[in-house]
């Protein structure tokens, strides 16, 4: 029978959607899930399988995060959905004109640039999407769809050089964009906020937010850790060659990377909502410092490596599963937006400068090139733990 009172209407609504105290914790949102899964898949993962031009996939990182208030702003003045398609576009065109490159610039505002405005339209609406639908389950929801980026990763990083030899590198740039294009479009379209209930304060910068200690100490973990995780990143293929394992191997180990952070981070999540979601990912920033000096300090070997590259992999990430959670804890579900926007801000500066930091550490002319951006990633990330820590106090 069809629902005509109003009241009835507003009661079903209510029974679907939840409220604001009390999201679905399912329903629709599992498909909100699958929806940020492939998001994380084709747009994270396509550019942390770029290997040897890291520093593009760094310049594509740093844009995506500038244009989170930029997002931000026209979610709120057009709704989510457009931003979003808009991301669509420049992520694939991004792909395909990079295909015509003629010159290293054109690479950096292609394959960087544009790409990274793509992701940053497509990624920061998600992030919010997925809290607002789960409560109980939140972390657990923003690991697995975490996990998207590792999954991408390897399908991408073993897809993509055989494309370039079988075919060249510029139709795997158009193929590439070809097939984020059509996935990233499906995912928007099934995508669905619950801003309606919600009713989110979408401003890109809230200033009454940083009148608050507990906002400070996230913002510094996020700014601490990202500074270890991103010299971590530049650094392991380079280490790797440089303890005398071959180029394969060096790919391998961030395959391996990639395998662990689609493994880790759902189980991250799923810690994260029974243990504690500040008090988690807190032990898990300490632990990754800890592992840089236990494991990845004296590894010499390719199985050591491995072995680091497998648990660094699981953990490193843990800002991108939490981050979401850890927002609302923070500052609530109305005010989760402005609170993610500051924090794409607060990480761009490490994003851009973390590379510099890590090459002016390395001493080529040492029998350990490495051992002070190692001891810099491990400092960084138990430093960051210390305001987690506080911040669960």
């Amino acid at each position: 029978m069809p629902v005509t009172n109003p009241d009835d209407v507003m009661a079903l609504d209510i029974r679907v959607d939840g409220d604001l105290e009390h999201p679905p914790d399912g329903g629709h949102g599992w498909v909100c899930v699958a929806a940020c899964f492939m998001i994380n898949c084709f747009t994270w993962g396509i550019v942390s399988s770029y290997g040897v031009y890291l520093s593009y996939y760094l310049s594509t990182f740093g844009a995506a995060m500038l244009v989170a208030p930029l997002v931000t702003f026209f979610a709120r003045k057009f709704g989510t959905r457009a931003p979003m398609f808009a991301g669509v576009v420049a992520l694939a065109g991004g792909f395909i004109a990079a295909s015509f490159a003629s010159e290293a610039w054109h690479l950096y505002l292609c394959q960087g640039v544009l790409v990274g405005i793509g992701v940053g339209f497509i990624y920061t609406p998600s992030i919010a999407i997925l809290s607002q639908w789960f409560s109980k389950k939140r972390s657990l929801a923003n690991g697995i769809t975490s996990a998207g980026s590792g999954i991408g990763g390897v399908i991408f990083s073993l897809i993509t050089g055989s494309m370039i030899e079988n075919i060249s590198l510029a139709w795997s740039l158009r193929i590439t964009g070809i097939i984020a294009f059509v996935m990233t479009f499906i995912a928007v379209v099934l995508i669905r906020d619950r801003n309606k209930v919600i009713q989110p304060a979408q401003h890109p910068f809230d200033t009454k937010l940083l009148s608050q200690k507990k906002v400070w100490l996230l913002l510094a973990w996020a700014y601490i850790s990202m500074l270890g995780y991103i010299t971590l990143l530049y650094s392991l293929p380079d280490y790797a060659l440089s303890i005398g394992l071959s180029r394969a191997q060096a790919t391998d180990a961030i395959s391996i990377l990639n395998l662990g952070t689609a493994v880790g981070r759902p189980f991250i999540g799923y810690l994260s909502d029974r243990y504690g979601r500040v008090k988690v990912p807190a032990f898990l920033t300490l632990i990754c410092g800890i592992s840089c000096f236990a494991i990845w300090l004296p590894a010499t070997s390719f199985g050591v490596t491995i072995l680091f590259a497998l648990i660094s992999g699981a953990i490193l990430g843990v800002f991108w599963v939490t981050i979401g959670p850890l927002c609302v804890e923070v500052a609530g579900l109305q005010q989760l937006p402005p609170l993610l926007s500051l924090s794409w801000l607060t990480i761009v500066l490490p994003t851009f400068f973390s590379e510099a930091i890590a090459l002016k550490l390395t001493r080529s002319d040492s029998g350990r090139e490495y051992l002070y951006p190692q001891i810099f990633t491990g400092i960084a990330y138990i430093v960051a733990s210390a305001f987690l820590f506080e911040l669960h106090r």
